[in-house]
């Protein structure tokens, strides 16, 4: 079975920064990506950083060049450093399997239970 565990959230300063890891267990069949998505109250949850197996990395620009997504194969684990952290960026992350197409990227129905990231003073 497949279980995805998120943790390194936490409360930070604007400006600051975090790193989230997601602990992958179990086989996902024939995803070649994984993603990492935020959902804030009242708001829909939000694609923030996808990486293809084959390294290939896709960011909005609401994130573009604070976020970075990178995976460790040998410990089946993906992270998200986040920089430069933004009181916009406050939101639940979860990370996510799925499937690139093209350009998009297809969420698989396997979620962890979500990490929380506060900005704040």
């Amino acid at each position: 079975q497949v279980q995805l565990v998120e943790s390194g959230g936490g409360l930070v300063q604007p400006g600051g920064s975090l790193r989230l890891s997601c602990a992958a267990s179990g086989s996902i069949f024939r995803s070649n990506a994984m993603g990492w998505y935020r959902q804030a109250p009242g708001k829909e949850r939000e694609l923030v950083a996808t990486i293809r197996n084959g390294g290939s990395t896709n960011y909005p620009n609401s994130v573009k060049g604070r976020f970075t997504i990178s995976t460790d194969n040998a410990n089946n684990t993906v992270f998200l450093q986040m920089n430069s952290l933004k009181p916009e960026d406050t939101a639940i992350y979860y990370c996510n399997a799925g499937l690139v197409r093209g350009s998009t990227y297809y969420a698989m129905n396997y979620w962890g239970k979500g990490t929380l990231v506060t900005v704040s003073s």
